[in-house]
């Protein structure tokens, strides 16, 4: 018999390394009564929108998005598209303060009630962590009719520049991009 026991060590560290990391939020939703399988040809469709992100990133969004709507069978094209194809990204600096307060003296399990002349005291420690809550949004949006029928939302907190995001944005596309188009079965 096998000595499974590095294996398993191995398998718990891997799943702590992943529940520690903050992980990005998906939500979509879709128009009910649009026929999806109409759709043959898409354009990337650029808003007005100023993006809040450097140019580089701008761009690798840009590639993944067209290239995940190839990977899903539709043909880009830049006249008369079936979809249009509109991403949207938001950061937004976000503040989180948290506090633990710490009791000395008297009372045992009442603190911080405590008897007598002079008693204990109490101090209390803040936490002030600043981070990044940034959010895609992929807009699929019918072009002959100009209406909205499906939408993809990734959030997450970004405490840190993503490190290769050539790599590490195409996943993040993906996982938002995997409900389009709807009701279609996942590979």
């Amino acid at each position: 018999m096998k000595n499974y026991l590095p294996q398993i060590v191995i398998l718990a560290l891997t799943f702590i390394a992943c529940s520690c990391s903050p992980t990005m939020q998906v939500h979509s939703d879709y128009d009910k009564s649009a026929d999806f399988s109409n759709y043959k040809t898409f354009s990337l469709y650029k808003s007005d929108s100023s993006s809040s992100i450097s140019q580089l990133n701008q761009q690798r969004i840009i590639n993944a998005v067209r290239n995940e709507m190839i990977k899903k069978g539709y043909q880009e094209t830049s006249s008369s598209p079936d979809i249009l194809v509109n991403q949207v990204t938001i950061l937004k600096d976000k503040v989180s303060v948290s506090s633990n307060t710490n009791y000395y003296g008297y009372g045992g399990m009442y603190r911080p009630y405590y008897w007598g002349a002079g008693g204990g005291y109490s101090t209390t420690n803040y936490d002030v962590q600043h981070v990044k809550d940034g959010s895609l949004i992929i807009d699929i949006i019918d072009a002959r009719t100009n209406k909205l029928i499906w939408q993809g939302i990734g959030n997450k907190e970004i405490d840190k520049p993503i490190k290769n995001p050539d790599t590490k944005i195409p996943q993040a596309i993906s996982i938002i991009m995997a409900d389009f188009p709807p009701g279609k079965s996942k590979k």
